[in-house]
């Protein structure tokens, strides 16, 4: 079987769509190393990245390395052209993980990772030039796709929900997992921390932006302290988003800025001594396709609060506080009586290292491999409804 995987959002700023395709080639080239992959650097004509490596970051003795466009506009001319699937060497199986949907795949299965579709519940959260992107991405999708990967229950609802058309038979969840595999490590202090005892704060991981709702958990935090509460710092661990330039003066506007960290973009090591000592994780996204933070900071004994909504709950199971992210009292309470409960604390240590346990990319990659195969065996779904010729 020959697969062209597209890896184009796993560059060295990736996010969560280049951590699920990164961690998901890699368990799959171990899992099935007789198979043919195509790695793609490059996909489609809205995500760009210049900066994608020059040499196959992901070698083996049956992969090769797809086209890699040096400009947006050699990229588009690639993807849009009528003759792609040729172009790509006809493959079996060609797997999009970045948005972007092709059309005009003729014999080549195409399977299409679905992350969410937050922009759509919230336009508020987004640029328009992300929605549009990425709902064109993912109507194309609903139209083109020969089966559908759902990266959480939640997701896969939310999908068939807007596209009831589509064949839920052909929507398959395969988890993520955490791509920092080796839970022995202790990680790398972040300069920003000097000084912050281990153990001693509260934590939020994710890009700086509307939906990861940093702005009402900075409310929440405001108000614990108000209320008395342990003098712990709040670590904002993350790069910088949209609609979000003014969130420092607003800190400032709180009376909090002086504590609040923020780290910027930070490293695996880094991360990992962040989750290793922090007093909890707090993750009151307003939405997500799955949470990585979740089960990562779960990875390593993070006691845990969490959003109650979305696939949130379906990371956290029974290990994880559960609160509604718009209730910035229920936060602001919930982290002070975590703060005089340390038996509560430890339960959620504990709870959480088992729950994260249940996550591996073996598995999921072994899910994804039968998806291929079953694919490749079936016909293609267009096909399956063409008119009949007489």
């Amino acid at each position: 079987m020959h697969i062209g995987f597209d890896v184009s959002q796993t560059g060295a700023g990736k996010a969560g769509c280049g951590y699920y395709a990164h961690g998901m080639i890699l368990a799959l080239l171990k899992l099935a190393p007789g198979q043919t992959f195509s790695v793609l650097p490059s996909f489609g004509d809205v995500y760009f990245d210049a900066q994608m490596p020059e040499q196959n970051p992901y070698p083996g003795p049956n992969v090769s390395y797809g086209p890699r466009h040096r400009y947006r506009e050699e990229a588009s001319a690639f993807w849009t052209h009528p003759d792609v699937e040729a172009l790509l060497g006809m493959p079996d199986i060609v797997h999009a993980n970045n948005f972007w949907c092709p059309v005009q795949f003729v014999s080549s299965r195409l399977i299409y990772t679905f992350y969410d579709m937050c922009f759509v519940v919230d336009p508020s959260c987004s640029i328009e030039a992300n929605r549009v992107g990425c709902f064109d991405g993912v109507f194309r999708s609903a139209v083109a796709a020969d089966w559908v990967v759902a990266i959480s229950e939640a997701s896969r609802t939310h999908y068939l929900t807007v596209f009831p058309h589509f064949p839920p038979e052909r929507i398959r969840v395969v988890y993520p997992c955490s791509r920092l595999t080796d839970t022995s490590k202790t990680g790398k202090r972040p300069q920003a921390l000097e000084g912050v005892r281990e153990g001693n704060y509260w934590l939020n991981v994710g890009t700086i932006e509307p939906r990861k709702n940093q702005r009402r958990l900075a409310d929440a935090y405001t108000r614990y302290v108000a209320m008395g509460g342990a003098p712990m710092p709040l670590v904002l661990a993350g790069g910088n988003g949209w609609l979000m330039d003014d969130f420092q003066e607003y800190l400032c506007e709180l009376g909090i800025r002086a504590h609040v960290v923020m780290t910027g973009y930070v490293s695996d090591e880094e991360l990992i001594w962040l989750y290793r000592n922090c007093f909890a994780n707090l993750f009151p996204s307003l939405g997500e396709g799955f949470g990585l933070p979740i089960l990562e900071g779960m990875q390593f004994g993070a006691p845990t609060l969490a959003s109650n909504n979305t696939s949130m709950p379906e990371v956290a199971g029974e290990a994880a506080i559960l609160l509604d992210p718009l209730e910035t009292e229920a936060w602001a309470q919930a982290m002070l009586g975590l703060a005089s409960q340390p038996r509560k604390r430890e339960s959620l240590r504990q709870g959480s290292q088992v729950q994260a346990s249940r996550f591996c990319w073996k598995r999921s990659a072994a899910s994804l491999l039968e998806l291929y195969e079953e694919a490749q065996a079936t016909p293609k779904r267009l096909s399956m409804r063409a008119p009949q010729m007489t």
